[in-house]
């Protein structure tokens, strides 16, 4: 598969602060990847690194084929990494026009790009009259105007209502689907489970994980159990050693494994040794589960 951008070994300090820290990671040609983390975790950084707007203090980064000029690059890269920032008075469709002369791109691909967003009935409104999620939809118009290769998008639904998120996230799946590739960085896990194929995990400028989303498995999930004798069947998954926690919520123990082990197989055990199950229920542990056991044993 195509290489879009690889990150190798990446460094930035602000004095005594180090908001990255020897990152390294590759983006891969048709998937959506989000950059996950808390505020402050060097996201943002990092994406102003490879748009060339903040100087890194070590390390590298290539785009494409690792021949092409940053500049180079960046003419097939679209990118939001601020908020939207229009002239009010100015219609949809003239502030992109502006744009197309900027980056000498065609004003033919207007009203296709705007169509894309949603927005082709309002191209003779003026941008102040629209709403923060409209905004932002232009925004994603004006970054699609020279049909990159790759769309960076730096927290693209924040503080938009729930109508305006998931627009958003619907503009970005339809997006990907036409083969463009995606890398959006965002705090918000729910969005990153719905949206991005593959998640680069970060905290304190530091890689926790970087892969598919649906391959992140810190632990091997956790079963729901009960049994009419429940200090017996506590007794005995403490006695195990198989499981990394074990808790009671409600009438059931929720018991956490640290081994991979099948419903079928504790079954099996527990009945051999006497102990007969009312209630077995066996779940993967969701993407937030795991973030949060990442960023939690992390210091």
């Amino acid at each position: 598969m195509e290489t879009i951008l690889t990150i190798h070994n990446l460094t930035k300090k602000f004095g005594p602060i180090t908001a990255v820290s020897d990152l390294s990671f590759t983006i891969k040609k048709g998937n959506v990847y989000g950059i996950l983390g808390p505020n402050g975790s060097g996201k943002s950084t990092t994406l102003g690194i490879v748009l060339n707007v903040v100087n890194p203090t070590s390390g590298s980064f290539t785009w494409f084929d690792g021949n092409t000029t940053t500049h180079e690059a960046l003419k097939k890269v679209g990118a939001i990494i601020e908020r939207p920032n229009f002239y009010p008075y100015m219609t949809a469709a003239q502030n992109l026009a502006l744009v197309c002369s900027i980056k000498e791109v065609d004003k033919s691909k207007i009203d296709e790009k705007l169509k894309v967003v949603g927005l082709l009935d309002r191209r003779d409104s003026k941008f102040n009259t629209f709403s923060l999620g409209m905004k932002q939809r232009l925004a994603i118009a004006s970054a699609l105007l020279n049909d990159p290769e790759i769309l960076i998008l730096d927290e693209p639904t924040n503080g938009l209502d729930p109508q305006g998120i998931h627009q958003i996230r619907e503009i970005i799946k339809d997006i990907a689907s036409r083969g463009t590739t995606i890398l959006l960085a965002s705090h918000l896990l729910d969005e990153v489970e719905k949206v991005c194929s593959h998640v680069v995990i970060i905290r304190k400028g530091k890689k926790l994980y970087a892969g598919p989303v649906d391959e992140l498995h810190v632990s091997f999930g956790y079963f729901e159990l009960k049994s009419s004798n429940h200090e017996m069947l506590k007794t005995w998954l403490v006695k195990k050693g198989i499981f990394s926690a074990i808790k009671e919520e409600n009438d059931k123990l929720i018991a956490t494994l640290k081994v991979a082990m099948s419903s079928e197989q504790l079954n099996q055990e527990l009945f051999t040794d006497g102990i007969i199950l009312t209630h077995l229920v066996q779940r993967k542990e969701s993407l937030e589960d795991q973030f949060l056991q990442l960023t939690n044993a992390t210091t």
